[in-house]
């Protein structure tokens, strides 16, 4: 596709370089205001039942006092429903008023009785007025219109009672849920997702109410920013006025895989200024997500006044589908192969064997052999502290040239060259030389490797706008035609934990997402000066989080993953005790997906992206899934991780553990 028909298309953010939020209208529920020129709101979800009032007014305070600014509750039921306002009740006696807001799923009546007494409800409209057979339709424009206007017959209350008592709403498109017709017509795409919601919108613009929020969400982190991408250019298009978008990944999971998957698909779409409420969905207790999102929206506070960046005028990426970008292969770099995770090991001194079981590569003394695990990394970076030892085979050695110049084995070793270095060097590795450059460097860059073979690029900046300025440097690579592999290079002052997973989740992840970057490699120079142990620590984590941003954006799975819902009223069983068993028993198949719902309804629905699947579906009763097709119902819990382990064997994809201390 041409750039300029690609730039044609891309009204979805103000500027793809310079930081700017999308003016929305304003959304009013309760005495918070979403969109317009307010900060961007925080929000979480209850996990106790609805019907536990006390419960629920306990958790709700916990969350407020975290940080939560809307308060989300399950109402699956009219009696749920009306046990809201008991809940809102309590919290009023205790001081706080918080708004708000009703989860609802199949049940329009539950709906319309919560819009009676919170100040927002959500719906979705996959299963608003819909039951989902998984069966496939062939409509005529006819029947597709009777199918609107049925639709219309069942949403219009719900409308009316939300203008009379000024509540809001958020129209949520999930991925997983989508309605047969919507498959049908559609399919499972972005373009689907959005045409779901806009279905609704139209009937909500058509009787004049406007108090909206809408929500694209996806387990697939790469279908999630396409769709919201696309409901923003969708939105400009059909003349509908410019509603604030809630973000969030659903199902993401827990602890670090959960906030990183979160961070890969909300912060690429806060960089490009897209965003008005943010909720991070995790398998934890909800209080826990607040902090989260707060370390996500608070790196935009100062955002408007980073470096300039040069305006990107003739976009050759098409932002609404994933296309990698052309790279030629070196060595094991670009080309064909998955991304690959360089760790820094520069400022330690003397690394030993034992030490690299913090990059996964393991030391046998015993056996003299080296074993590796499924986060394994391919290259370390050793700087001028070059490794005295023989690496395993799957792992290499960088070294800074200076240093490699002078090393007595230059054929297993690997130079890295700054722009000075290799412009001045005489002598190269035959077939591997990385160069590392700044986004300010790359016009300089361009003529040195024009021709090479034999170079990878290394690609940092020290904008704070990190993400555009390694956009727009990739951009002028395309429009160059340099097609080098390059790998994102990124390093971080002193960081906080969760920081140091969620800020190289969004700045690499959100570029993989667009196809852009062959690897990357985390710096370890801000903890420089640390005591050695603390140092492999840091290794460690870093190691980790590079293959976690990988499998987020979907680029290279190297571990099994869990598509976990972050639990709510309806939950049927322990849901972050049983994850955890489960992970214990199965994460070692390596690219498997297995979803993990704590209900019928955020499944099979929300597992559409899962290989297996271990639903609720009654107190101690458990439904397993193989894909959206059901393989054994009713199975006690005690047995349903035997019974599933047993689903993946007979489906091929079981291996035995191989444990590595």
């Amino acid at each position: 596709m041409e750039s300029k028909t690609l730039i044609e298309k891309i009204n979805y953010c103000n500027s793809l370089t310079a930081f700017s939020r999308r003016k929305t209208i304003p959304v009013q529920i309760g005495d918070v205001v979403v969109g317009g020129d307010n900060p961007i709101v925080v929000q979480s979800m209850t996990t106790v039942d609805t019907m536990d009032t006390q419960g629920s007014i306990e958790q709700s305070i916990r969350m407020i006092e975290s940080g939560c600014q809307l308060v989300r509750i399950t109402a699956p039921s009219i009696k749920e429903a009306e046990n809201l306002r008991h809940i809102k009740d309590g919290l009023l006696k205790r001081g706080y008023n918080t708004p708000l807001v009703a989860d609802i799923h199949f049940t329009p009546n539950a709906a319309e009785v919560a819009a009676g007494i919170v100040e927002k409800v959500r719906i979705n409209p996959g299963n608003y007025a819909d039951k989902k057979k998984f069966e496939v339709y062939d409509y005529s424009d006819e029947t597709y219109q009777a199918e609107l206007d049925r639709i219309r017959e069942r949403f219009l209350p719900l409308v009316n009672i939300c203008k009379k008592n000024g509540t809001a709403m958020r129209i949520g498109t999930n991925h997983g849920s989508l309605s047969d017709r919507i498959m049908s017509r559609y399919g499972d795409t972005p373009l689907g997702m959005v045409e779901s919601a806009l279905e609704f919108l139209r009937i909500c613009e058509d009787e004049s109410y406007y108090n909206i929020v809408i929500s694209m969400k996806s387990s697939n982190t790469q279908v999630m920013v396409q769709a919201y991408r696309l409901l923003v250019q969708k939105l400009d298009e059909g003349g509908f006025k410019p509603y604030p978008l809630h973000l969030g990944v659903t199902e993401a999971g827990e602890a670090e895989d959960g906030r990183i998957k979160s961070a890969v698909g909300i912060g690429a779409l806060l960089e490009d200024g897209l965003g008005d409420t943010v909720r991070v969905s995790l398998t934890e207790d909800p209080e826990f997500e607040a902090p989260v999102v707060k370390s996500l929206i608070n790196r935009y506070e100062n955002r408007p006044g980073h470096e300039p960046i040069e305006e990107i005028n003739n976009y050759p990426i098409n932002p609404f589908e994933y296309t990698k970008r052309e790279a030629f292969e070196v060595v094991n770099f670009g080309g064909g192969n998955v991304p690959r995770v360089i760790t820094d090991l520069s400022v330690i001194p003397e690394i030993t064997e034992k030490e690299l079981k913090n990059v996964g590569h393991f030391y046998l003394p015993e056996l003299d052999k080296w074993k590796m695990n499924d986060q394994g990394c391919d290259y370390v970076y050793s700087g001028s502290n070059p490794i005295s030892f023989m690496l395993p085979n799957g792992l290499k050695e960088i070294q800074d040239a200076s240093v490699w110049q002078k090393a007595t084995d230059q054929k297993n070793t690997f130079p890295l060259y700054g722009l000075e270095s290799f412009r001045d060097a005489e002598i190269f590795h035959p077939i591997l030389n990385f160069l590392s450059i700044s986004d300010q460097e790359v016009n300089e860059a361009i003529p040195l490797i024009h021709g090479r073979n034999d170079v990878v690029i290394l690609l940092r900046t020290d904008n704070q706008h990190a993400m555009p300025a390694l956009r727009r440097a990739f951009v002028s690579f395309i429009q160059e035609k340099v097609t080098n592999p390059i790998v994102v290079q990124v390093s971080y002052t002193r960081l906080e934990t969760d920081q140091v997973m969620l800020y190289p989740a969004t700045d690499v992840g959100g570029l993989l997402i667009d196809g852009l970057g062959d690897g990357i490699m985390l710096g370890l120079g801000a903890y420089s000066g640390d005591p050695r142990e603390d140092l492999l620590v840091q290794v460690k984590v870093h190691n980790a989080v590079s293959f976690g941003v990988l499998q987020a954006a979907r680029t290279r799975m190297s571990k099994t993953e869990y598509i976990s819902c972050p639990s709510c009223g309806r939950t049927l069983f322990d849901l972050q005790e049983t994850t955890a068993m489960i992970r214990k028993r199965t994460d070692h198949l390596k690219g498997v997906k297995i979803g993990i719902m704590g209900c019928i309804v955020n499944g099979p629905g929300e597992m559409a992206d899962a290989d297996y699947g271990y639903v609720g579906s009654g107190k101690g009763k458990i439904t397993l899934y193989k894909g959206k097709e059901v393989m054994k119902k009713s199975v006690p819990s005690e047995k349903a991780v035997d019974e599933l382990i047993e689903i993946i064997r007979k489906g091929g994809q079981w291996i035995e553990p191989e444990h590595v201390d």
